[in-house]
């Protein structure tokens, strides 16, 4: 309405001359304006514009002269009338009221329309699935095409009405999920029993993985009914977090970006903050090393060596070396069902009882005397105590793979010198048997 206001004001200045001579076309347009007036007042009067050679002459004379002198007065009264009806100013004032009052009219409460609303014949149905316009239908559909286009039963409520601009609505919501792997992961119920070894071995996953899924804090802390995370793959489970990227991930985890999208079956490199990976192969924090203690007075030093043949460590048949003693690999590997006894060879004290972050996981050492020790590494439990003496053949834990083992098994070691202290090595445990 504001810019119409200022058109015409625009129009008014335009009109009206700066100079005494008038331009041709103002002068057409008066001229022009002056004959319509000149019309319409003539139809409000109902009297036509009369000459003074058109009186009628069958009149006395005194009458004619008399109504002569009213038709001239009605004309000099039409011709001021018109005067001010075709002044310079009148007219574009005119032009202004009229526009105003077209405003007023548009501006009614009685025909105000809706931005956007149809002014002339329906538009065809454009179908917008979850917000956002997939196309305009060219062609009347029918209500069955529609739902199957959009994908809904067509005698449900799903199709959706169009509105006033041929819009129609499909109401879905708009996808947001993120690609995450969470769905990778398994759980599992802790029950009466349940050790975190004997749960890493029945997922065929390392302890250690477990432990970093969960994020636990004690070995010995799990509860009955408690709902533990168990990833397909050793390594660990992270959220993407601001600014993290394929190339990021994989330089701070020391794995490769391939492995990676394998392992998470990603369709797409680009990460979202909120995303749940599995980073393959990775490794987390140890497990925090206890307080290591060892028997002293009456302990190590003064076990005596009694000699005599070597009860083999593991216990029934079934077990087999699966891996012999060599440079790399100072022990012996005897592979059995987790859960397997493992005995003690010959009488010995037990000098540690329990978890190390030496990557054996739970184990026991031996001493017999002498010098001579022996360790025994990845168990699913202990069965003694520090200090305490045992007799060839009696039990000191289970099979397992707790640590860094891929199977459950019993790694044999003999030590000549205190286990890992300066100046002590390992030896063929096989020599002894």
């Amino acid at each position: 309405m504001l810019n119409a206001w200022d058109g015409v004001l625009r129009a008014t200045t335009r009109l009206r001359p700066r100079h005494v001579d008038r331009s041709a076309a103002v002068t057409r347009l008066h001229r022009g304006t002056v004959r319509v007036m000149r019309r319409l007042v003539d139809l409000a009067t109902g009297h036509p514009t009369i000459a003074a050679s058109s009186a009628p002459r069958a009149l006395p004379r005194h009458d004619a002269r008399r109504l002569l002198t009213q038709a001239r007065r009605r004309a000099v009264a039409r011709r001021h009338l018109l005067l001010r009806l075709t002044s310079e100013r009148t007219v574009p004032l005119a032009v202004a009221l009229v526009v105003l009052v077209a405003g007023v009219i548009t501006l009614g409460p009685s025909v105000v329309r809706p931005v956007g609303a149809a002014q002339a014949a329906p538009q065809a149905v454009r179908i917008a699935i979850g917000g956002g316009v997939t196309g305009a239908v060219d062609e009347a559909y029918s209500q069955t095409e529609l739902a199957g286009l959009l994908g809904v039963d067509p005698g449900g409520t799903g199709l959706g009405t169009a509105i006033d601009d041929g819009t129609l609505y499909k109401p879905v919501a708009v996808d947001t999920s993120i690609e995450t792997s969470s769905g990778l992961l398994r759980h599992y119920t802790v029950k009466s029993g349940d050790s975190l070894s004997a749960i890493a071995s029945k997922y065929h996953v390392s302890m250690m993985t477990i432990w970093w899924a969960n994020h636990l804090t004690s070995k010995d802390a799990l509860h009955i009914g408690e709902n533990l995370v168990i990833p397909p793959v050793d390594g660990l489970v992270v959220t993407v977090q601001a600014g993290d990227t394929l190339t990021s991930l994989a330089t701070k985890y020391k794995i490769t970006g391939t492995a990676i999208v394998t392992t998470n079956e990603l369709t797409d490199t680009n990460l979202i903050v909120g995303e749940v990976l599995i980073m393959p192969g990775a490794k987390g924090a140890p497990i925090p090393v206890p307080k290591i203690t060892v028997a002293r007075s009456g302990g190590s030093g003064t076990f005596t060596y009694t000699g005599g043949a070597w009860k083999w460590p593991v216990v029934g048949g079934g077990n087999y070396i699966s891996q012999y003693f060599w440079s790399g690999h100072p022990g012996v590997d005897i592979a059995a069902s987790y859960g397997t006894p493992i005995v003690a060879p010959l009488a010995a004290r037990v000098i540690y009882a329990g978890w190390n972050d030496n990557g054996g996981g739970y184990q026991v050492w031996l001493n017999f005397g002498n010098g001579l020790y022996s360790g025994m590494y990845h168990m699913s439990s202990v069965s003694v105590s520090v200090g305490q003496v045992v007799s060839r053949g009696q039990q000191v834990g289970r099979i397992g793979q707790s640590g860094w083992a891929t199977g459950p098994h019993c790694h044999f070691e003999v030590w000549i010198g205190y286990p890992w202290k300066s100046g002590s090595y390992r030896v063929n445990p096989l020599r002894y048997y």
